[in-house]
């Protein structure tokens, strides 16, 4: 087969990304549906315990040959991991999918004017804020202040999930490390969510459940990314991303039948403009090696 012929049976990168967004928030719906029977914490432990063993058993990371440094990156990253997965679920039990998402998603967006020095930047973090603000100050919202607290601290984890994950990047190849990050996240929520996650024993067939949590929102959704980046610029990546929070409200609609007010789906449109006009506005640096997860969802 020529290259010509193999490119044009190759699935574009962008409907990669797109598919990617699909899988993570209708992850992040199914997971909503487990609460009253896992918890958020139990969801969140099985989604990160089964990820890293099906990563684990599928990559089979040499971790005996790793440095220091790549342990220390490696375990830093599962911080991260552990942090926004948690506190995301944790705000879902009051918050919906697409006001959550909103809020999470201003965690990458603070990183991304943190690393500019233009005046414009500026000018669409203000927009973002005027987005949340009509989030925590409209009345009428169904968005708890305690839920949106959550949603953003578990943004704050994910700009660091980004900035681990670039770094553990550098350091080891592939998506072994991610495999192994995932290992240190799942010990690390294992206080929190082991009484919840125990039902499965009285229930087996909440695995079902929870293994397709962890396939849409894990394994499928950062597979999807990371074979994307290696084929186009970071900066239409991130262009792409700014639909999260549109597609976790239509995954919250479709699946959870969580229907959002004018204000919330205006606060959801002034966060994701905000972030367009971000992602447009940078110019793309030298393409790195892929890292072993992408600056993916957490949801």
């Amino acid at each position: 087969m020529t290259t010509t012929a193999r490119e044009r049976r190759t699935v574009p990168a962008p409907l990669l990304v797109l598919a990617a967004i699909a899988s993570v928030q209708v992850g992040s719906a199914v997971a909503r549906t487990l609460f009253d029977d896992l918890g958020a914490a139990g969801v969140t432990l099985l989604r990160l315990s089964l990820a890293a063993v099906i990563l684990g058993v599928a990559f089979r990371p040499r971790v005996g040959a790793w440095s220091a440094a790549a342990w220390r990156a490696a375990v830093l990253l599962g911080v991260a991991m552990a942090g926004m997965n948690l506190l995301f679920y944790l705000a879902l039990r009051t918050v919906p999918l697409g006001v959550g998402v909103t809020v999470e998603f201003l965690g990458p967006l603070l990183l991304t004017l943190a690393q500019t020095r233009r005046l414009a930047d500026l000018l669409w973090a203000l927009l973002a804020a005027g987005g949340v603000a009509l989030l925590g100050l409209g009345a009428g919202v169904n968005a708890p202040l305690g839920g949106l607290l959550l949603a953003f601290a578990a943004g704050l984890c994910w700009a660091g999930y980004i900035l681990a994950s670039a770094h553990l990047g550098t350091l080891v190849p592939g998506t072994g490390g991610l495999a192994v990050a995932l290992a240190v996240a799942a010990v690390l929520v294992l206080p929190f969510g082991a009484g919840g996650a125990s039902a499965v024993l009285s229930h087996p067939s909440l695995l079902v459940g929870a293994a397709a949590v962890a396939l849409l929102s894990s394994v499928l959704s950062y597979g999807l990314e990371i074979n994307a980046l290696r084929r186009m610029p970071t900066r239409v990546f991130g262009i792409l991303m700014s639909l999260e929070p549109a597609a976790a409200a239509v995954a919250g609609l479709v699946v959870l039948h969580q229907r959002l007010g004018v204000r919330e789906v205006a606060a959801l449109l002034l966060v994701s403009v905000a972030s367009l006009g971000v992602t447009l506005a940078q110019r793309d640096p030298p393409a790195p090696p892929a890292s072993p997860a992408s600056p993916a969802s957490p949801a």
